[in-house]
Order: structure tokens, then sequence, then C-alpha cells
């Protein structure tokens, strides 16, 4: 097994952000001693296919230079081989737009992910796996359907370039058609079927979305569940009233809102529909999640 790490870059993450300041990333990073070799994710989906090669040459250590999605490319790019050969360790250079993620652990960014990088330092992380019916996906943040997700669809296409603030964008664009749907689900070996309408799932690993929403509080990396937020019908101002509440957690409490946890949920949709994962918006048929416990080791 090599003991360098493979930094993958992707420059066109936070809106161009990682192409000005990538190249002092990795020089400070080798001054470290870090010993790394550069590869550069130039499409949607590249960064997953120099990942994989790098892992069937010997790589089990990788960076991401980018955000969330860079992350979630490297993540689909070593699973599920890595489940028969021991656990890959993830570090990051939070260079894109959200990078939601590594919050739960700072919120000092680029200087904290570099000093544990260089020092070392790392932990286990849950990995949650989605099974869908065209194949299968793999994620360390959230996945979201309904509201979120549609927000997350609404961001991507209109407003990326906006940073911190694009979220929230997408959020208002949403708040004018407010679609309240049945995902139709069971948690776990329950035999009955969850059919209520909802404004949003999420299935959470992390506590943090878009940023510096933090959708799921009591959500935590290594602790073997999926953590559920489910908000119910809520109408239009009743959301508008408490959309802050997203920032900080205390949405969770509110009536129309519930907290599950969960180690497998399956899915009853008869047709595929948008979700948001890790900072990708991706169409499928959603049919079972599970959690992979510990199977993931990550520099914070």
């Amino acid at each position: 097994m090599k003991e360098k790490h493979l930094a993958v870059v992707n420059r066109a993450a936070g809106g161009g952000r990682c192409g000005k300041l990538a190249d002092v990333a990795i020089a400070k990073l080798r001054a470290g001693g870090v010993e790394l070799e550069v590869v550069e994710s130039k499409e949607p989906g590249h960064g997953t296919e120099l990942v994989r090669a790098a892992y069937a040459e010997g790589f089990r250590r990788f960076i991401a230079f980018g955000g969330d999605g860079t992350s979630y490319e490297i993540v689909n790019g070593v699973f599920p081989e890595s489940l028969q050969h021991g656990a890959v360790t993830l570090a990051f250079q939070p260079l894109g737009t959200g990078n939601s993620f590594l919050r739960d652990f700072t919120q000092a960014g680029l200087d904290y992910a570099t000093r544990t990088l260089v020092e070392g330092r790392h932990r286990k992380c849950d990995v949650l796996h989605m099974q869908h019916r065209d194949g299968d996906l793999y994620f360390i943040n959230l996945l979201s359907m309904g509201f979120a997700a549609d927000v997350a669809v609404m961001t991507n296409r209109r407003y990326k370039s906006f940073g911190p603030l694009a979220y929230l964008f997408g959020v208002l664009t949403c708040l004018i058609k407010l679609d309240r749907r049945v995902l139709s689900l069971r948690l776990d070996d329950d035999p009955h079927q969850d059919t209520r309408r909802s404004l949003f799932l999420t299935f959470n690993n992390s506590k943090f979305t878009g940023g510096n929403m933090m959708i799921a509080p009591n959500a935590q990396t290594d602790n073997g569940f999926i953590e559920m937020v489910r908000w119910g019908p809520i109408g239009r101002w009743e959301l508008i009233r408490n959309l802050h509440r997203l920032y900080d957690g205390s949405h969770v409490s509110h009536p129309q809102a519930s907290v599950y946890r969960a180690k497998k949920v399956t899915f009853d949709l008869d047709q595929p529909i948008d979700v948001m994962v890790d900072g990708e918006v991706l169409t499928i048929q959603c049919e079972k999640l599970k959690v992979l416990p510990g199977a993931l080791k990550v520099v914070v």
C-alpha cells in the first residue's frame, strides 16, 4: 500500500475559489511533511474515476481539495471495495462552497484542516449506503428529499455562484411553490409504512448542510445510526416564520418536526425523485438506506 496521499483537486469548486487557493495549500502541506500526489477533477464524476483507479494502484489516503461534492466523489471511488480491504483515510482542504461536513468539528476551516492533516489526527466515521434502482451510492454528510432537495436543485441551477448565500436564495425561490408530498418509508423492522405528507425528509450522518444550516443538531458521525429529520406539511407563512431556526437547529422542536434514529430505512417509492446528497443533486429511485459503522477514517 502507498503511504503518500492522493490529493484530488476540483479547481472549479467554490465558484473557482479552489483554483485560486489550491496551489498555496498544496505547498503548505508539503512544507509540513505531508507526501502527496496531485490529480485534478475536470468534470462531475471524474473525481470518482480518478480515485477508483488510484485505489486499485494502492492508495489508501485521500485529500479532498474542494467542497462536500469533492469528498462525495472520493467516498464513491473507494466504496464498496474498501469494505473488504480496511478503512480508507479521508482528509479535507475546504475550498468549496458549503464544506458542511467539516463544520461538525470546527469553524476554523482551512487552517484547522491543514493542522490536523500535518499532525496526522484521525477518527472513525460512519458511512451511509443508499441502494437505488440503478445502483449504489455512499455518503458521509446527508441525503435529503422533498423541499430540501428542491432547494438544492434550485441552488445548483441558478445561485451556486453566490457562495454562502446561494442556499438561502434557493430556499426563498422554492417558497413560491411549496410542495408537501408523501415519501413512503419504513424504519428498521417496523412493518408499518410511514405515508404522512412531509415538507422534507433528511437522512443525516452529520449536523450541517448548505454550509451553516444545522439540519440535524443531534447527529453524530460515529454513533452507528442514521439521524432522520422530518418536517411535516407546514404552511408557507409558518415556514417563513421558522426559517431562521434551520440555522441553529431549534427547528427540531417545532410541532411539525420529528427526529428518529435508525440503522436502516426501506423506501416504497413508485418513481425516481430528486435528492440532494453531500452537495450533489441526483434523480434516483431510492430503495434501501443503511449505515456502515466506522467504515471510514476522517482527518478532523
